[in-house]
């Protein structure tokens, strides 16, 4: 029955605790094993681990819990004219200023549908509560939040929506965890071949995650290099020998088409996210080399320095990054040669304290690898492509499943597409068309299928509703 529905404010089942930040000048503060959660740390909704983190002195200094299943969202940034960074914390964290800490009354209202809530409404938030400061940050008016309505089902019924939700972005997650396992595989095989000359190239004596021992290259097969010893036969080169490192465009001289014809922008922000969700957009007839494919290896060289594999969808490359690209190494080789200098690049960019930190094209050429010879990089490129192509693969699956998710999210929070709940089934909103999923049934209409069975969420049908 629609009655089954509650009007609420979302002040009324919700507490919301403000963050800070620890003192930095002092150390004993800093580099703790709790995490503390900014806007940086705030790229997926499962929120457990942070770049930063504090002690529990510089937690009771300046900072504050929010325990697990907390709903972590930002209030204050330069996110918020894009998109909602919002997350539930799936562990104990702290977190700063600019993030609220969402505790829901659980007797009325699910942690997790309280971030699928937000979420769905995400486009109305950002249109109608964000407001615009003065410096160009984004800042969200919680005392508006708090008095938005929420209609909320009955518990048993929020969690059959999120035994649908949640099923997807469980596998999400999971092939995440799994593409983690694969870069840290492919990193350390390439830090033990390439770099510490651990072991013969190709040698599958050596479990990188299990440290097992290490025999390394024969003393007489070494030779003298700028780098110091190398393998025989081996040569030391720049990464712009290597490698073509194509700067992106000015793209506001680049605009649109129209509406329909475009390209998202791919600035540092997006490849931070790894989505182009709230882009700029640019013309889609712009040289083909300056369109960013899935796949396509980016360095962003100022400002937040990072080298990433893109599958964020297609693109148009902005000014500040880096696409790159070879004829004469393998996509793995360059991707983890670029990352064994980034540390330095850092550094280099960190140091320009009077701009806006950046390298130089002229630290690509400084900045030296061993190259094996072409039989050496075969051996080589036989183990990690397979593991490169499965994480780019893996990461393709889970931004489809968060597509089919996005789609279905909307109308399984708002009551327009219903999950049965055993034997009876609830009504939606006043006002919603008489559309229902039952759960463990195969229900179809106009021979639409998004999804079939639970827990095989490859195998559950739903009824979609054609309003």
């Amino acid at each position: 029955m629609a009655s089954e529905w509650t009007s609420v404010t979302l002040g009324e089942v919700t507490k919301w605790l403000s963050g800070g930040t620890p003192n930095k000048a002092t150390p004993e503060f800093w580099n703790g094993d709790i995490p503390w959660i900014s806007a940086n740390s705030m790229h997926d909704i499962r929120i457990d681990d942070s770049d930063l983190k504090i002690t529990l002195q510089g937690l009771k200094s300046g900072s504050r819990w929010a325990k697990k299943d907390s709903v972590l969202l930002l209030v204050r940034g330069g996110a918020l004219h894009n998109r909602l960074p919002v997350g539930i914390a799936t562990r104990d964290v702290a977190f700063n200023q600019d993030v609220k800490a969402l505790v829901a009354d659980e007797t009325k209202l699910d942690p997790w549908f309280l971030l699928y809530w937000l979420l769905a409404n995400q486009e109305f938030l950002l249109e109608s509560i964000v407001e615009f400061t003065g410096i160009g940050a984004g800042k969200l008016d919680t005392k508006r939040m708090q008095a938005l309505e929420v209609k909320l089902p009955p518990l048993e019924v929020q969690r059959e929506i999120l035994g649908i939700v949640k099923t997807l972005d469980d596998r999400i997650d999971n092939l995440r965890r799994t593409n983690a396992t694969l870069q840290a595989i492919s990193s350390a095989l390439f830090k033990s071949w390439f770099v510490d000359f651990a072991q013969p190239v190709g040698a599958n004596n050596y479990s990188p995650l299990h440290h097992s021992p290490l025999h390394g290259v024969p003393q007489e097969d070494m030779q003298e290099s700028e780098l110091g010893l190398i393998p025989k036969g081996w040569r030391v080169a720049s990464l712009d020998a290597i490698a073509d490192y194509l700067n992106g465009l000015a793209l506001q001289k680049f605009p649109p088409e129209s509406e329909t014809e475009f390209l998202p922008v791919i600035k540092i922000a997006q490849l931070r996210a790894g989505n182009t969700d709230g882009a700029d957009r640019a013309s889609a007839r712009i040289k083909s080399e300056y369109i960013v494919e899935d796949g396509d290896v980016l360095f962003s060289w100022s400002g937040s320095l990072e080298v990433e594999v893109w599958t964020g969808g297609r693109g148009a490359l902005n000014q500040h990054l880096f696409k790159i690209t070879s004829r004469e190494v393998p996509k793995w080789f360059y991707y983890f040669a670029t990352r064994q200098h980034l540390a330095d690049f850092r550094a280099i960019a960190a140091g320009k304290a009077t701009t806006m930190g950046h390298i130089q094209r002229g630290h690509l050429s400084a900045a030296k690898v061993a190259v094996p010879p072409p039989d050496e990089m075969a051996k080589a490129d036989a183990v990690i492509t397979p593991l490169f192509e499965q994480k780019i693969n893996n990461a393709l699956q889970a931004r489809t499943l968060a597509t089919l998710r996005d789609t279905l999210l909307p109308r399984l929070i708002s009551g327009k597409l219903r999950v049965g709940v055993g034997a009876n089934n609830y009504s939606p909103l006043p006002g919603a068309s008489n559309t229902r999923t039952n759960i463990g049934n195969d229900v179809e209409t106009n021979n639409h299928s998004i999804l079939k069975s639970r827990p095989n969420i490859s195998n559950m049908k739903v009824r979609r509703d054609e309003r």
